[in-house]
């Protein structure tokens, strides 16, 4: 079928109920599967103790989960073609409520990874799959707030996830972070059933039968497996300081490199990297990527600075957090809205423009005297920039892509934005641990048992700490090491501003891509504006 005919055919239909109440079940499910990636975070040491395994052990129920979801989204399209999109989804669904209850119930650590394996590759197609619902079945000008919707749950869920699980953890046990998701997950399966249907188009896809390209799946197991191992346990390993992480890098680099060049001459790709031809669904992954970085690296900055820094608990953290979220839970429907009347350009390059401000004004902000009211300001600021761009840069991606690649559009932009959560996580840790060894380094060269300046404050700690009941030695002793303990906390400060201003300057690069974007016409959804 022609494209022209594929366009005709997705206009005339719409779906038999309300749209609305299709997108509200469908985020339900993505919600679900969003949240399941950061909620276990914060449970590992109670699962190792547990499960009688070391906590550098238990990392890898975190690592087996993101491995397994990376393979699926790329390749989600693809399913959906073959297997009908309806159907993959509900079988996406199915196997990640089962594995959910399997999660719970493991009695040891090497079921539990089995279990998270077959957990990531159910959630896989759940992201991608309910946005490709939600483009076919909202009319173009309406997509900007479908499409809103769907963003509150992709950026709301990282953020309450590791307070959810912490509260779960702490007041039940950590099986009951994997049980919250059976009543959610029966209920979606029933719904998805009674109210999602397949546009005609995907029928016929599906009736012209998919070749089984055997090679692209090997390559892309292999190579986005190792992508991920690397990233995911890289900083711990010393990265190319270990033979195990740069082999990984070898396998990675060689089956990626060899999976784009085969996967461009095929017939019947599993990833269509032949859409990367256009500069626009080429860019609009790129700025999800760069999103996905900002994202996680902010979430895993201030909980952690707030955290090993200030002393906070991991749910006064979460509360200091919890504001951003309540913003962005508000801003989305209104950029939706705002999709109909601006360009998505412009408001991609303010959503950059206000990225790289709230970045740069944090390294003025992050100190060790923050105050609780600041740092929980400093968290609005930094989530502002982020309403304004999940949803345009999404819109932007489907501009000049026939109605046909929706499942593709969704499964590889899905992809750029979680492997950006990845490296966005795996970089600020890096960042942070090497900067503060480099800023230790040098405020070192400053407490020098030669330096006056040393030698007063060492005396001075000293015998206030003498008048405080301690012998003379004892003093001397806890004042020195009081005093090396101020060095690390203000080398790790610096460390964090040091990575903040990575953030601004990365954002700011993306400010003046967003200006290289095609013009849509606000309220046409991907339509390419004329002329």
């Amino acid at each position: 079928m022609s494209e022209a005919a594929l366009t005709v055919d997705l206009e005339v239909w719409r779906p038999k109920y309300n749209p609305w109440l299709i997108a509200v079940v469908v985020a339900l499910a993505a919600f679900m599967e969003v949240l399941d990636t950061s909620i276990a975070n914060v449970a590992l040491p109670y699962m190792a103790g547990n499960l009688g395994a070391s906590n550098d052990q238990s990392t890898w129920v975190l690592t087996s989960y993101l491995v397994s979801n990376a393979i699926i989204l790329p390749i989600s399209g693809w399913l959906a073609g073959t297997l009908g999109r309806k159907r993959f989804f509900m079988s996406c669904l199915a196997v990640f409520t089962v594995s959910s209850l399997l999660c719970g119930l493991a009695p040891s650590l090497g079921l539990l990874l089995l279990f998270r394996v077959l957990q990531g590759a159910g959630g896989g197609g759940l992201q991608p799959m309910a946005q490709a619902i939600l483009a076919d079945t909202f009319p173009p000008q309406q997509r900007g707030l479908a499409f809103a919707l769907y963003g509150i749950t992709a950026i709301m869920a990282p953020t309450i996830g590791p307070t959810l699980g912490g509260w779960i953890t702490f007041n039940y046990s950590w099986r009951w972070i994997f049980f919250i998701n059976l009543p959610v997950g029966i209920a979606t399966w029933f719904l998805v059933r009674r109210f999602v249907e397949d546009p005609p188009y995907l029928s016929r896809l599906k009736s012209a039968g998919v070749k089984l390209d055997y090679i692209g799946i090997a390559l892309l197991v292999f190579g986005i497996g190792a992508l991920q191992v690397l990233l995911d346990r890289g900083q711990e390993d010393d990265w190319f300081g270990s033979p195990f992480i740069t082999t990984l890098a070898v396998v990675a680099t060689v089956c990626l490199i060899s999976l784009v060049i085969w996967e461009w001459f095929q017939k019947s790709p599993i990833i269509d990297v032949q859409m990367f031809r256009s500069f626009n669904f080429a860019s609009s992954n790129l700025m999800m990527f760069m999103l996905g970085i900002m994202l996680f690296s902010s979430l895993v900055l201030m909980p952690q600075f707030l955290q090993t820094l200030l002393g906070y608990t991991s749910q006064l953290a979460g509360l200091a957090l919890s504001a951003g979220g309540l913003v962005l839970l508000f801003e989305m429907p209104i950029v939706g809205q705002l999709t109909t009347k601006v360009q998505a350009r412009h408001l991609i390059a303010c959503g950059w423009l206000c990225l790289a401000v709230a970045m740069f004004y944090s390294t003025k902000r992050i100190d060790l005297q923050i105050s609780f009211i600041a740092a929980t300001w400093l968290r609005i600021v930094q989530v502002i920039g982020l309403g304004f761009l999940f949803v345009p840069i999404t819109l932007v991606a489907y501009i000049g892509i026939a109605p046909e690649k929706n499942n593709a559009v969704a499964g590889l932009i899905n992809f750029m934005r979680n492997m950006g959560s990845s490296v966005g996580t795996s970089m600020v840790t890096t960042l942070i641990a090497r900067r503060s060894q480099f800023h230790q380094e040098i405020l070192g060269d400053y407490v020098r048992e030669g330096s006056p300046n040393f030698q007063n404050l060492a005396t001075g700690l000293a015998q206030r700490l003498a008048n405080s009941g301690l012998s003379a030695p004892d003093a001397q002793k806890h004042a020195y090491a009081q005093i090396y303990q101020l060095v690390q906390a203000q080398a790790a400060a610096l460390a964090y501003v040091d990575t903040f201003m990575v953030l601004a300057v990365g954002s700011a690069i993306m400010f003046f891509l967003a200006f290289a974007l095609k013009k849509n016409s606000p309220g046409a959804g991907g339509e390419m504006a004329a002329g």
